[in-house]
């Protein structure tokens, strides 16, 4: 998280050769590796064979941590997946789009991170 934030919000005083669009990329695949890799600790908490299984442990996340978590789960994933891929026919995602994304997963991890946390 800390790696995507600085790709985002670079400090003034450092010089960054890479372009805004490159940067916002990498930290939408930072953000989408945080992201994937609470979603495993969270399914091997409360089921472990759904680490194994892609797609469906998505599916299943509503039942199991609610309706609202599954939903920002879900529609963020898919945000920073699309974010990840390179297209020659789109322009690709701006720092504050993958900003507003960061919020957005530093709420998820809370929320699938273990209650006695």
């Amino acid at each position: 998280m800390t790696a995507a934030r600085h790709l985002l919000l670079p400090e003034s005083r450092t010089g960054h050769t890479l372009p805004p669009g490159l940067r916002a990329r990498a930290a939408a695949v930072l953000l989408r590796m945080a992201l994937d890799g609470a979603l495993d600790a969270y399914w091997l908490r409360v089921t472990p064979s759904m680490t194994r299984i892609g797609k469906h442990r998505m599916l299943c996340l509503e039942w199991y941590a609610g309706h609202d978590t599954a939903r920002r789960c879900r529609t963020t994933w898919s945000a920073l997946s699309a974010a990840c891929h390179y297209r020659t026919y789109e322009l690709p995602p701006t720092p504050v789009e993958i900003h507003a994304r960061l919020g957005e997963v530093t709420g998820l991890l809370a929320a699938l991170r273990p209650v006695d946390d």
